[in-house]
This record gives C-alpha cells, sequence and structure tokens, in this order.
C-alpha cells in the first residue's frame, strides 16, 4: 500500500483515537490517508494547542496521544507542548512532515533539522527514511512513549517517502506486563515502616500514571499512616480522609511540610522530583527514604533512598502491606502493631487547620473575589468526578492548595514543565474524552490569550466546557515574586479585551462578573450548558498571595 496509508493503518494498530494538528502541504498525503480511517482528526487554530491536547489525552487515558503539524514553523510551534508532555510524563507522539529527502542536504523553502531541534524535549525521535521501516518505527515510538517514565516521542514523515509503495504490514501492538518487586526488598521496606515512629507517605505523579489510587488508598487504610500528595497527584488518595494532609510543593508555605519534616521515614510512592526538590523536605539529610516507583530514583543528593524498589505501583504496594500483616500476625503481642492507631497530635492539628482555612472565606462576599472563596464556589458547584484543569500562575498555587479533589484526575495541574497556555486546549481533549463530566479550566488572563484561538475548536465541537478566567491586569506570580525579592515590579502589567464580548464572538457564552454573589450564580447556570462553551471573567484579590510564599502569614 501507499506509505502515507500505511503510517496511519500503523496508528489505527496501537489504538489511535485522534490526532490534533493543523495540514500542511507536505502533510497532504497522510490527511487524505485519514479520510478512509475510523481515526478522528481534529483540526486546531496552532499547533501549540494541538500538542496540549496530546499531551491531556496521554494524562486521561495512559494512551498516546498523537498532534500533527507540517514542517519548518509547523514543527517548532509544536514544541512547548511537547516538551510540556515530556517532563509531566504524559505518553504523545508528534509527527511533522518534511521537503522531499533530495532537498535535505542544502538550502530549501521552510527546511530546518527538526529532528535535532526535538532531541532535547523528546525521549526519542527518528525520520522516516523507506516506507518497509514505518511499521517498526512506529511500534518502537509507541513503546517508547509509554515506558516509564513516560513521554514524547517524534516521527519526521518526509513528503517523497509518504508516496512510497511497501507490501510490510502493520505490527500489532503488544501489552506490556509490568514488573513485580523483589520479595527481599518488600521485607525489608516492612520492617523499616513498621519500626518508624512517624512515617508518611508521600503521594506523586507515577501513582496517577499506574492507575494505583486503589492500591494505595488500602494501605493507608489499613496502616493509619499519615499522606500528603505532589500537585501532580492529586486525588489519589480523597482530601476527605482524615489523615490525608493535601497538599506538598509550594516550598515554605505548606502546613505539609510541618510534617514532612516531623517525619522520620518517607515513603516515596511515585515521586518524581521534576515536581518538588527533596532539598526542600531533606534538606538535613535526617530522613530514611523508601522509594517504590516503575524505575529506580534519581541521582541526587538529597533523596539517598534506603530502599529502592523500582516495580509496578500496584503490586509493591499490596505486597508491603501483604507483609506488614504477615509480620503483626506473627508477632501480635510484640511491640510492633499494624495501624499507627492515632495520628501524631501535630499532624492532626495540622489537618484541622488546613481544614479551616479553606473554609475561612466561605461567606467573604467582598469583590474583586477571594481566591479562597473563588475556589470554595467552584468545588460546590461540580460534582465530585467533574474535573478542573488549572492553568500556570498564581491560581495555579491556590488550586494545588486549597482545591478538595476526591478522585484521580479531577484536578490536573501541569507541573513539571509548567507552561502557560495549557488549560485551553487540555479542556477540549478533556471534554472529548469524558463526554459527561463537567469540565473547568482554571486560567488567569495572562495565560488565557496565549492560545484563546482554540476557543473556536471549542464552539466548532459544541464542548460545553467552562473557563473562568482569574482577572488582575498583571503577570500576578512574577510580579508578586519581583515585589517580594526586590521591593517592585518591572514590565508585568497590561490590558484586558472585554472578555464576555470576546467569547461571543467566537460563538459562545461570555460573562464579566461584577459581584462575588453573582459569580456562584452564573457559575451554576454555566453548569448547565450542554453544547456551548462558557467564558467567566473574574476580577481577584491577589494581595493575599503572600499566603503563597510564607505560610505563617496570619490569615
Amino acid at each position: 500500500m501507499k506509505a502515507s496509508d500505511l503510517f496511519i493503518r500503523c496508528l489505527e494498530a496501537e489504538g489511535v483515537d485522534y490526532i490534533f494538528g493543523i495540514p500542511g502541504e507536505e502533510t497532504s498525503d497522510l490527511m487524505i490517508s485519514l479520510l478512509d480511517s475510523r481515526i478522528k482528526f481534529i483540526l486546531v487554530r496552532h499547533e501549540q494547542g494541538a500538542a496540549f491536547m496530546a499531551d491531556m489525552y496521554g494524562r486521561l487515558t495512559q494512551k498516546v496521544g498523537v498532534c500533527l503539524s507540517t514542517l519548518g514553523p509547523g514543527a517548532t510551534n509544536l514544541t512547548t507542548g511537547v516538551a510540556n508532555a515530556n517532563m509531566d510524563r504524559s505518553p504523545i507522539l508528534a509527527i511533522t512532515g518534511q521537503t522531499d529527502t533530495d532537498f535535505l542536504h542544502k538550502e530549501a523553502h521552510q527546511n530546518m533539522d527538526a529532528v535535532t531541534m526535538f532531541k532535547p524535549i523528546t525521549k526519542w525521535r527518528w525520520s522516516v527514511r523507506n516506507a518497509d521501516s514505518i511499521p517498526e518505527i512506529v511500534s518502537r515510538g509507541f513503546k517508547i512513549a509509554l515506558e516509564e517514565k513516560a513521554g514524547a516521542v517524534h516521527i519526521e514523515l518526509p513528503q517523497d517517502i509518504a508516496k512510497m509503495e511497501s507490501e510490510i504490514k502493520p505490527i500489532k501492538a503488544q501489552q506490556v506486563l509490568r514488573s513485580r518487586p523483589n520479595k527481599d526488598l518488600i521485607e525489608e521496606a516492612a520492617e523499616l515502616l513498621l519500626a518508624s515512629k512517624t512515617p508518611i507517605l508521600l503521594v506523586g505523579n507515577g501513582c496517577i500514571r499506574g492507575r494505583a489510587s486503589l492500591s494505595v488508598r488500602k494501605f493507608v487504610e489499613k496502616t493509619g499512616i499519615c499522606s500528603m500528595n505532589t500537585f501532580m497527584a492529586k486525588g489519589v488518595i480523597s482530601d476527605k480522609s482524615e489523615r490525608h494532609l493535601h497538599t506538598i510543593g509550594i516550598r515554605e508555605a505548606d502546613h505539609a511540610l510541618i510534617a514532612m519534616k516531623e517525619a522520620d521515614l518517607v515513603i516515596a510512592i511515585g515521586y518524581d522530583l521534576v515536581e518538588y526538590s527533596p532539598k526542600h523536605w531533606n534538606g538535613d539529610l535526617d530522613k530514611k527514604i523508601i522509594h517504590i516507583d516503575f524505575t529506580p530514583a534519581e541521582s541526587d543528593t538529597y533523596y539517598p533512598p534506603t530502599i529502592e524498589i523500582a516495580a509496578d505501583i500496584e503490586y509493591t504496594m499490596g505486597a508491603v502491606l501483604e507483609e506488614i500483616e504477615r509480620i503483626t500476625k506473627q508477632e501480635e503481642k510484640s511491640r510492633r502493631i499494624i495501624t499507627h492507631l492515632e495520628p501524631p497530635e501535630l499532624f492532626k492539628t495540622i489537618k484541622n487547620e488546613i481544614i479551616g482555612r479553606l473554609e475561612k472565606y466561605k461567606n467573604d462576599l467582598s469583590y474583586p473575589i477571594k481566591p479562597e472563596k473563588l475556589i470554595l464556589d467552584v468545588r460546590n458547584a461540580l460534582d465530585e468526578t467533574d474535573m478542573v484543569i488549572s492553568d500556570v500562575g498564581a491560581h495555579k498555587l491556590w488550586i494545588a492548595k486549597i482545591y478538595n479533589t476526591y478522585n484521580p484526575n479531577t484536578c490536573i495541574i501541569p507541573n513539571g514543565f509548567c507552561s502557560m497556555g495549557f488549560a485551553l486546549p487540555a479542556a477540549i481533549t478533556a471534554q472529548l474524552v469524558n463526554p459527561n463530566q463537567k469540565i473547568v479550566a482554571m486560567c488567569g488572563d495572562g495565560g488565557f490569550l496565549m492560545n484563546i484561538q482554540e476557543l473556536e475548536t471549542a464552539v466548532r465541537l459544541c464542548l460545553p466546557l467552562i473557563v473562568i478566567v482569574w482577572c488582575d491586569y498583571d503577570y500576578g506570580m512574577i510580579s508578586f515574586k519581583q515585589i517580594h525579592e526586590f521591593g517592585r515590579s518591572a514590565f508585568t502589567k497590561f490590558n484586558n479585551p472585554n472578555f464576555a464580548k470576546l467569547a461571543e464572538s467566537f460563538g459562545a457564552i461570555g460573562y464579566n462578573i461584577k459581584s462575588t454573589k453573582e459569580f456562584s450564580l452564573v457559575l451554576k447556570e454555566a453548569v448547565k450548558s450542554k453544547s456551548i462553551p462558557v467564558i467567566i471573567s473574574v476580577d481577584v484579590d491577589y494581595s493575599r498571595n503572600r499566603v503563597l510564599l510564607d505560610d505563617n502569614f496570619v490569615m
């Protein structure tokens, strides 16, 4: 068959549902081949949006998200989203077109070395030079993207190669079984845990990817050990849990960090150093650490595991729990216990303080709206299984800190590469994947305009997502940190359009909020939308951002 047809058949064999992208002259063969495919092509308005959409697909499904661009400027536009997916451990494939191979050795229109450009932001990349090699290249790309830690791969398909013929058939995708943990290490981990006085669980992004929430929750319930999560692991353990101390990762502004400093043993499960450096919680190198993840621990001065288990997280948590139960059953009358019946008094105080601070402004009607009140109103308007997606900015820290999350993948926060402009494209994918969930994107007024063009995509696809734009007419977190360090800010202020009219010009519904009371009423109406995106702009009182840098600030 024709090489472009073969390429599409290979994607089908890997179970691809969507390709997000913009067609170009050099990808025309692929686009025509897609006309006869079950794969849905989602036309976007900027390649960066396509990469963010593929990123979100990978996060939610743990299948490879696919984005596509032409050569040259199309490929360069993909890079920010590809880098974001790679550092946030989301499996994606970026496909780019290229000029004919007999032009690659010289200067040619839009010709540039895309493969080299993608090298630092992907796990693997390749340029197809023979139609017969397409099945192997695609198969390898998908395997590498999904291998832990998951990430981005890139395949370039030159125009003349796409027109070749091949008799090779696609390679059927194979399920790879995850490895089980070493028995001796499991025994050592159980012994170390039982000997500790104040153990604590640090739950990371790997638990989301490994779909290990149920096993981690069972471990917590059976042992009674207190826990906390990183930004990208919100929901693995419900914030309703009495022993869960919510989110860590805002350096000195976490109550969770106070508990971490008191712990003598940290069980780090799926913990990714890219989110939060261990220097912040093990600066004195006084912690014993049990590392449980799919891959060995990253080499870091402040993260020297006492025990290191590189295996499937779900299997490992179950095995450690079984070993603890075996030991305690044998030594029932000894000093060992299966559960820490009462958490340390400090941990209980921290939990009560977190809950108290969440509720403090629930009846505050002052305007501009306080971040706590805004987040509480959003939480109250949504079901527990609905999804909030954060963009990047000061609002991201507020969401991480105080948005109560009860299930995995119901609060998405990009926290590796941390690219602004993520939330709106990501919300489009989330709504496609989960049509029965209400999807809310939370954006700053800086980040929202970075990919505003994708609002047309959402309208065209009839997606009833909600975008809440936190307005302060400033790159607020940058401004705040400048003031914190230098006493003044520089070059961060801007003006905004009329967001309601802007939304309406795209065919969406738009609101400019004028009071805190109006916000909750409008939000309740927005949730009822069945086929039209809703944009809500609201002025936010960011004077309380000091809380994000200094948790001793009196609230």
